[in-house]
């Protein structure tokens, strides 16, 4: 009955605790499915956090990339506006560049022709080349002191006269202007440390001004007055920057006078009461001494200078523009720039355009794509935090039922398996299961490691045989290697013993060829020596041949000294009258003009050849002057003539001869003193006449003026009392200088009716205008005008003043004269014969219209009281 009520325990036990072990497994596979779903919910959570982490770091980055693109567009827009201005600009500078340069071709063109129709001859001398350039070193040096030559800084006014100037000018026409003494001085030590041809210079301080003041500024009054010359000076004009060099014109011109003809000039140099110097238009001159130097061929081609200038002004004018049309030319090569600038503005454009669509596009759709999605991520993840807090919730309360039935299975369990416990010596079954189970997970583990040691083990063995076959093959393929790198060596071995014995033959070569390069560089020190001597021997040459052709030159130049000393020494003796013997030849065959240094032309030759061709009869002279032959000698002979002429001129000086010519000179004078004192008497006598006229016009003056002034002081005071309308007024005029009053002034002044004497300035300003009106119609009482025009004379009257200036004005037009009256008064111009009205209107524009009332129908009361006083 015991061990039945024993089974029944058991077994009633073992029921239960299979209830309790279905509860408790339905508890954790409900748990398990809490915490799967709660594990997933949490994974869930992670990953909207993730995404929302990811979706702020997308709406950061396209907000950044928006202010990138912003930056960009900005950017963009102001590269594509400069390029615009560039584009502009460039465009603009391209077309004035075009029209320039068809305005410089045109130019061009035209200074072409003109040089063309000139034939100008294009190569210029080598030494006026060097004067230019000399000219130009001292301009620089001397910027604001040196000017330039005479010939470039005046013009002469026609070019009928550039012959006649020229001859006048003379050297001085090359000469170089400079301000002062101290610049010339300079510019001279330039000149000789430059060792550059000799140059004139004419300081404009250094000119002797008081010769020009008595020769130009006294003389030319007479000398302007003669008929058929002008003043050189007058037909040459100045620079218009260069305004001061009238003074050296005036120095280099003096009283010189051009004429039309030859005939001309010799009649105004030597026929008049002084000698005067002239010049033709043909260049030939007449000097006060009588002196006749005529024009050549070479003074026409000096006068060519003038004409020169244009040409080099047109030649400037043609290097500027052909300067200016490479530069023009030079523009072309900025259309390249040009289309540059626009392809990369067109890119520009294109990508503005472009990134302003991405712009849009992120800012209108991606960022609040983001935030949208941000927005919506959140959501969830407050609702799926909401349900993994309740599934935690729940979870925990599963957790403890489920410990709670597992306390009672295990209350069950100790009750059913007591026995077994105690036989095999354990606290409960569930200590033993625990042993059971670890001594089972050891073996499994121990198990799964040896499965891997052996599976790595495996592993490794296959892997190293493979690397021992890879190594077999590279040992194959190493030893192939070598072989083919052993039979490349031989053959090297072979081209190396080649190229031994090619170099050795090289440098045998190489040794014969420096022996023959030493042998040729002997013979060319050798032919290098004897050249040296050649060219030192033709410089010694050159030297001699130059010093031959210096004394050659000298002795051209003294040999034409010579004859220029002859022609003026026989020109002297001819002009002198002395009496010269002549074998063969003429004294007529002495030309009358005077040459100078300068003086090279081909009329200069043909008088040295008829000079040449005259034979003297030295017969005459002593025997010794015959002998001499030396010119040492001939220079003593001369010193002794000229101290034997000194010795005798001082004799002269100290004989004290008597003055030949006393008498003549005294009739000079005589006959001088005659006519001053002729024009003396004469000069009285006009004196005398004039003052008598004199008297008579300031007779007749001071009788007219008094005549008016008489009348006009006794007229005014009476037209003063009528204008008053009163006796006891009074008009008084005044002279200041009663003997000439019109030389000084005429005091006028006026007693009103009823007022003590005040002067004019006291008075109030109607009764200045009536004395004024008073003293008007007083001048016209002595000459009365056809009619007067007054305005706005009763501005300042009252209306009893106007009622007496209207009755006086129509007493006068009445009588004498017609009045016109310029009036806005009423009182004044209702009293009037006629009236004349202007008013304006507006139509489209304001104009003006007239209108005309005659006023003699109706006649004023006064006035018809006044015809019936005059009836009765």
């Amino acid at each position: 009955g015991t061990f039945g009520r024993g089974e029944s325990r058991d077994e009633l036990a073992r029921k239960k605790g299979a209830v309790l072990n279905q509860s408790a497994e339905k508890l954790h596979w409900e748990v398990k499915a809490d915490c799967e779903k709660l594990q997933f919910d949490l994974r869930r959570k992670s990953e909207i956090q993730a995404n929302i982490k990811h979706s702020q770091t997308r709406l950061e980055d396209f907000s950044r990339r928006a202010e990138k693109l912003e930056e960009f567009v900005n950017t963009t827009r102001k590269a594509i506006e400069e390029q615009r201005q560039q584009e502009e600009q460039l465009a603009e500078e391209l077309v004035r560049g075009k029209v320039r340069m068809e305005e410089v071709n045109e130019e061009l063109a035209q200074v072409l022709t003109k040089l063309q129709n000139a034939r100008l001859d294009s190569q210029e001398n080598r030494r006026q080349q060097r004067r230019d350039e000399v000219l130009e070193s001292l301009r620089r040096l001397y910027p604001d002191t040196v000017y330039g030559r005479l010939v470039d800084l005046c013009q002469p006014i026609h070019k009928k006269y550039q012959v006649a100037v020229t001859k006048v000018f003379g050297k001085n026409m090359n000469a170089i202007v400079v301000t002062s003494a101290k610049v010339a001085h300079d510019c001279i030590r330039f000149l000789k440390e430059e060792r550059a041809e000799p140059e004139t210079f004419l300081p404009i301080d250094y000119i002797d001004f008081q010769t020009i003041s008595t020769t130009f500024y006294m003389v030319p009054l007479r000398l302007r007055e003669v008929q058929g010359a002008k003043l050189v000076v007058d037909v040459v004009q100045c620079a218009q920057n260069a305004p001061q060099l009238k003074r050296v014109i005036q120095y280099v011109c003096g009283n010189s006078l051009v004429c039309e003809t030859l005939k001309d000039a010799r009649r105004i140099a030597f026929d008049g009461p002084e000698r005067l110097q002239t010049v033709a238009l043909d260049g030939t001159l007449f000097r006060k001494s009588g002196v006749i130097s005529g024009g050549s061929l070479d003074l026409r081609s000096k006068a060519r200078r003038w004409e020169e200038k244009d040409m080099n002004k047109l030649k400037e004018e043609k290097d500027q523009l052909s300067s200016e049309l490479r530069a023009l030319m030079k523009l072309k090569r900025k259309e390249v720039d040009l289309k540059q600038i626009r392809a990369q503005s067109q890119g520009n454009q294109t990508r503005l355009k472009y990134s302003n669509s991405e712009l849009d596009s992120i800012r209108k759709k991606s960022i609040p794509a983001c935030q949208a999605e941000i927005s919506k991520l959140r959501s969830e993840l407050s609702n799926l935090e909401a349900q993994i807090e309740i599934q935690t919730e729940s979870v925990e309360l599963k957790d403890n039922e489920m410990k709670a039935v597992r306390d009672k299975i295990n209350q069950l369990e100790d009750v059913v398996f007591a026995d077994f416990c105690a036989e095999i010596g354990v606290a409960n079954i569930r200590e033993y299961e625990q042993d059971y189970l670890r001594m089972q997970q050891e073996l499994e583990k121990k198990r799964l490691q040896f499965e891997s040691q052996h599976t790595r083990l495996s592993i490794q063995i296959e892997y190293e045989q493979a690397q021992l076959e890879k190594l077999v093959k590279q040992m194959k393929k190493i030893k192939e290697t070598i072989g083919k790198e052993e039979d490349v060596v031989i053959s090297l071995k072979e081209v190396e013993d080649r190229l031994l014995i090619a170099v050795e033959e090289t440098q045998s070569n190489l040794i014969e060829l420096n022996n023959q390069l030493s042998e040729k560089t002997t013979l060319v020190k050798d032919a290098k020596t004897e050249l040296d001597k050649t060219l030192k021997g033709l410089q010694e040459k050159s030297k001699v041949l130059v010093k031959i052709q210096k004394e050659t030159i000298c002795s051209e130049a003294a040999l034409e000294q010579l004859r220029l000393s002859k022609h003026n020494l026989l020109l002297v003796c001819k002009i002198d009258g002395l009496p010269l013997t002549l074998i063969s030849g003429a004294l007529d065959d002495i030309s009358d003009i005077q040459l100078d240094s300068e003086s090279q032309s081909i009329s200069t030759l043909d008088i040295y050849e008829r000079e040449a061709q005259m034979v003297f009869d030295y017969s005459t002279l002593d025997s010794g002057l015959k002998a001499i032959t030396e010119e040492s000698e001939v220079e003593a002979e001369l010193e002794k003539l000229k101290e034997g002429v000194s010795s005798l001129e001082s004799m002269i000086m100290m004989s004290r001869a008597p003055n030949l010519k006393a008498l003549e000179k005294i009739r000079e004078v005589k006959d001088s003193f005659r006519e001053v004192m002729d024009a003396f008497e004469t000069s009285t006598h006009t004196t005398k006449k004039c003052s008598q006229e004199f008297e008579q016009v300031k007779s007749k003056r001071f009788h007219l003026f008094s005549q008016c002034f008489e009348h006009m002081s006794v007229v005014i005071d009476q037209i003063y009392k009528k204008l008053c309308r009163n006796t006891s007024a009074q008009a008084i005029l005044s002279a200041e200088n009663p003997n000439e009053p019109y030389l000084d002034g005429i005091n006028y002044n006026c007693v009103a009716p009823g007022k003590r004497f005040m002067a004019m300035d006291n008075l109030s300003g109607g009764e200045k205008a009536i004395a004024a009106l008073a003293l008007v119609f007083a001048i016209h009482s002595f000459r009365p005008a056809p009619f007067f025009v007054l305005d706005e004379v009763d501005a300042a009257l009252d209306n009893t003043n106007i009622g007496k200036v209207t009755g006086f004005f129509r007493m006068m037009s009445r009588e004498s004269c017609q009045i016109i009256v310029i009036s806005l008064k009423e009182e004044f111009y209702s009293r009037a014969d006629a009236l004349l009205g202007v008013y304006s209107m507006f139509d489209e524009c304001m104009f003006s219209r007239l209108l005309t009332l005659d006023l003699t129908p109706y006649p004023l009361n006064e006035e018809n009281a006044t015809d019936r006083e005059k009836d009765k």
